[in-house]
């Protein structure tokens, strides 16, 4: 009997695969590829929401378990996918910096703000009232990492490449049997497909779209990340990936020309030299309305469990949050209540009536 099978092999599937298997338990993953968020994301990680220069939630210790993941990722398939690198904000009025300088006052806020201002210049970018930096930043090649490790895992014999069915789980006294599969928990981490899951589809989980380019401008000297109402990020070749909008209402993958004049739009405010889209895309993020990812057991069936809504931030969520549900599955520890899907405890009795499926015995 398996100890997990793991439905979803984007960020929140790897990220509870590893930490698993870190701890010597066997797992399986079950993947359809339908769905795309963690493949087309920015990959940014930023302990800092400077739209309203606050903290991010549990940012210090995401942080950590986050270096500590991709380090040993990174150690396992023999390849780099975490690239640490500086966000500058660029500033558009004295107010912005007085503002800035304001935020980095703050205790929580000081380990992550610098108090100095930047004043380099780079072509491409005009800058009057220079830049202030965020520390600790960087990005994951997402893409490139979920390429090598559903190769690790398929090497391996650790992923079905197939489509998820919940009707044919049926629950044992140890576990669940899934087809010609025992396992004693399954991780549902299916991100926007969670909407078709019977047992979970009562949580609020939202999608928002967002939509990226990857650009070519030869006369931008860019080698750090730019973030203002989209971000610059620099890939080599004078190649930059620039993102990302956010659309709540639809929920496709396909880019829009809507999506691609916003982009055009915010970028031709940051940078002033020619540049052309070599590529656009989009994606459906998993998001929550009050901004906490989505975790816990099932109310009922106790073997069944959700890994879910890390939004914009997955990969600096996706490892804590991966390590707080195996902490709370393997050693009953409480889950952050504000990450808990309990707080919905309403929402799931209101679907008792004929909404939520009845369990088969085997």
């Amino acid at each position: 009997m398996l100890d997990y099978l793991i439905v979803g092999s984007g960020l929140a599937g790897i990220s509870f695969a590893e930490v698993a298997l870190k701890n010597n338990k066997t797992i399986l993953l079950i993947d359809d590829k339908s769905q795309h968020s963690s493949r087309v994301a920015g990959g940014l990680y930023n302990p800092v929401i400077l739209k309203r220069f606050s903290e991010v939630w549990n940012s210090q210790e995401q942080l950590i378990l986050m270096n500590e993941f991709y380090n040993r990722v990174e150690d396992k398939l023999k390849e780099k996918f975490n690239y640490k690198m500086p966000i500058l904000r660029k500033f558009f009025s004295i107010e912005e910096q007085n503002n800035w300088f304001a935020a980095s006052d703050k205790i929580n806020l000081a380990p992550f703000l610098s108090c100095k201002l930047i004043t380099r210049k780079f072509n491409g970018i005009e800058s009057p009232y220079d830049y202030g930096e965020v520390l600790h930043t960087g990005y994951v090649d997402t893409a490139l990492l979920l390429e090598h490790y559903h190769k690790y895992l398929l090497e391996n014999n650790l992923l079905l490449e197939e489509s998820f069915d919940s009707s044919n789980i049926e629950f044992l006294d140890s576990g669940i049997q899934y087809k010609n599969i025992q396992a004693k928990h399954i991780i549902f981490a299916e991100g926007f497909g969670m909407h078709k899951n019977p047992f979970f589809n009562y949580l609020p989980l939202d999608g928002t779209k967002g939509e990226l380019f990857i650009i070519k401008a030869p006369d931008l000297n860019l080698d750090l990340i730019v973030n203002t109402s989209v971000f610059i990020l620099p890939l080599g070749e004078n190649l930059f990936k620039v993102g990302a909008t956010y659309n709540w209402f639809d929920k496709t993958d396909a880019p829009t020309e809507e999506g691609k004049q916003e982009l055009l739009e915010k970028i031709k405010e940051i940078i002033t030299c020619d540049f052309e889209i070599v590529k656009h895309f989009g994606g459906v993020r998993p998001t929550v309305a009050d901004r906490r990812p989505l975790l816990g057991t099932h109310e009922v069936y106790k073997s069944l469990h959700i890994l879910n809504g890390l939004g914009t931030r997955g990969v600096m969520l996706g490892p804590a949050m991966a390590q707080a549900l195996y902490d709370h599955i393997e050693n009953q520890v409480p889950l952050d209540k504000e990450a808990d899907i309990k707080r919905f405890h309403k929402r799931y009795l209101r679907t008792l009536t004929s909404e939520q499926p009845s369990g088969r015995k085997k």
